[in-house]
């Protein structure tokens, strides 16, 4: 029986692939389109080397972060301070108001104390000692004293209802350290 034609037969003799094993100098020299696949691009260095520098940057980051953020921080330099008293004197009970050592700078309140009172609190330089006292409806007399680094400065009488009395000073130079 006669065989079907084969429609890629085109009458030419069947030439054998040898583009594996090619002696031709494109073949050589690795110029041939075969020889191009399997090499790599230099795009593909590039973004290796890209990467590369991008993780680089990165991990240098982490370091930097680390050193910059330790879990110590360092003591923030505080204002050298003065000793101060504050006494209130008399019978019955009164608001004080007074200036210590605070960061925000603010007065500390103490409502309806009873009387006498007394406290030693230290006052940065730069900020003004002072005590306030304010005597309640019932009245009555009372009298602050202030003292700074236990020499008495002023003191001040509040009388009657709803009465008040302020003790105010200026804080001394700083006493020089002396080193050790």
């Amino acid at each position: 029986m006669p065989s079907a034609p084969n429609p890629d037969d085109t009458g030419a003799p069947e030439v054998a692939d040898t583009s594996e094993c090619s002696d031709t100098p494109e073949a050589a020299d690795g110029n041939s389109p075969e020889a191009s696949e399997k090499r790599p691009s230099k795009g593909a260095d590039l973004r290796g080397i890209a990467v590369g520098g991008v993780l680089l940057a990165g991990c240098a980051g982490v370091v930097v972060y680390g050193v910059l953020h330790t879990a110590e921080k360092p003591e923030r330099h505080h204002a050298p301070t003065a000793a101060v008293t504050y006494e209130v004197e008399g019978k019955g009970r009164a608001d004080i108001t007074y200036q210590a050592r605070s960061e925000s700078g603010d007065a500390v309140v103490a409502d309806d104390v009873t009387l006498p009172w007394k406290r030693t609190v230290r006052v940065p330089f730069g900020t003004s000692p002072l005590v306030t006292i304010t005597l309640g409806e019932k009245g009555g007399r009372a009298s602050c004293q202030l003292a700074v680094r236990g020499r008495h400065v002023q003191t001040a009488t509040a009388f009657g209802k709803f009465g008040r009395a302020t003790c105010q000073s200026e804080l001394p130079s700083p006493e020089p350290s002396v080193p050790q």
